[in-house]
């Protein structure tokens, strides 16, 4: 990303791409960012209201033109209404295949600015990838609280990246996800959320901090807020788009979702595993409430699962997806024990607190 340190005009921010060795996919968005004023200071809350603020309320720059290059594939495009580009490269010349990460050139030219340039990681997983993993984020990976919309919002926009929660033993499990059975895999780990493209830059810095494997983030719309609509507008069908498309681009690999239980997770999820007999191995849900007829409704749907081979576990914690995990083979012994150590440290810790 162009910084802009403060100046605003013209920001490139390309999100990481996502492909095969016969197509990629690369997002981004062109925008302008508005100057912060000389009286606010470089740190404190004032900065912080500041930033928010222009990151919620960024304008999109329309029609830009945008080139991508990846090895010697081009695709030229331009960038919607929102100043988005969604680009759909088919791969004529061969990417390396002894490399799991490439690199996207993007040229950007926009009326009135001068030319510029940036670039993009690209995952295309390597041949023996053996397993895909589709997570949702929000409640998934770390606490938003979605069934509570002003805190949520307070949660996604306000909080810093070191102050969001990760739940206890994601990292691990997750770590354990990518490196498979054998500790030495490198297998595709996509993610989505209901989030806007506003927060992308903190929950990278989020996956950092909390060691969790980073894939393509993958969010489903830009909210679209404003002072005269500030609730995001509805995206129910495009969690399921995105699977459909991800479930298309890897079409030789099975897969894991991962979601939890506060939203339509379970439900959408479980459309999928009868959408496409076989191909989904097993469904891990986070629960995130107590109520017993979310938990009824949820093993309703398990009940409906039986006659595939596709296990739904409704899980309280990491540790019994990663025992899950284990038991079907999908990751090491190495890995199932980071899960629960982190887990039980985690206890530790929440325990010494209780008791000051």
């Amino acid at each position: 990303m162009k910084r802009d340190s403060g100046r605003g005009g013209m920001v490139v921010h390309p999100y990481r791409g996502y492909g095969s060795q016969k197509e990629v996919f690369v997002m981004g968005r062109v925008f302008r960012q508005a100057a912060l004023g000389r009286a606010i200071p470089r740190r404190g809350i004032l900065r912080d209201t500041a930033d928010v603020a222009r990151r919620i309320f960024r304008r999109g720059f329309k029609e830009a033109q945008v080139e991508i290059r990846i090895g010697e594939n081009k695709l030229s495009l331009i960038t919607d209404r929102d100043g988005y580009f969604d680009a759909h490269i088919p791969i004529e010349r061969d990417l390396p295949i002894d490399v799991s990460w490439h690199r996207a050139d993007i040229l950007v030219r926009a009326d009135g600015h001068p030319p510029m340039r940036t670039n993009a990681e690209v995952y295309v997983p390597p041949p023996e990838a053996d397993l895909l993993v589709i997570s949702d984020i929000d409640d998934t990976v770390m606490f938003t609280g979605v069934a509570e919309k002003l805190k949520m919002l307070y949660r996604l926009f306000v909080r810093k990246p070191h102050r969001r929660t990760a739940f206890p033993g994601v990292a691990s499990l997750y770590q354990s996800l990518y490196r498979g059975k054998s500790d030495k895999a490198e297998r595709p780990i996509l993610y989505v959320s209901r989030g806007p493209w506003a927060i992308y830059e903190m929950l990278e810095t989020f996956f950092q901090l909390n060691r969790i494997p980073v894939g393509p983030i993958l969010f489903l719309r830009e909210w679209g807020i404003s002072w005269r609509k500030p609730w995001p507008r509805k995206a129910e069908d495009h969690k399921r788009d995105l699977i459909d498309r991800m479930l298309t681009l890897y079409d030789d690999m099975p897969c894991v979702l991962i979601g939890d239980s506060g939203q339509h997770d379970p439900e959408v999820y479980t459309e999928v595993v009868k959408a496409y007999p076989g191909r989904i191995k097993a469904v891990y849900i986070r629960r995130v409430d107590k109520d017993p007829k979310r938990q009824e409704a949820i093993q309703r749907l398990r009940d409906e699962l039986k006659g595939s081979d596709c296990d739904l576990i409704l899980a309280a914690d990491s540790v019994l997806m990663a025992e899950h995990a284990y038991e079907q083979g999908r990751i090491s012994a190495r890995g199932l024990e980071a899960v629960k150590r982190d887990v039980q440290e985690h206890h530790k810790e929440e325990a010494q607190e209780a008791s000051l």
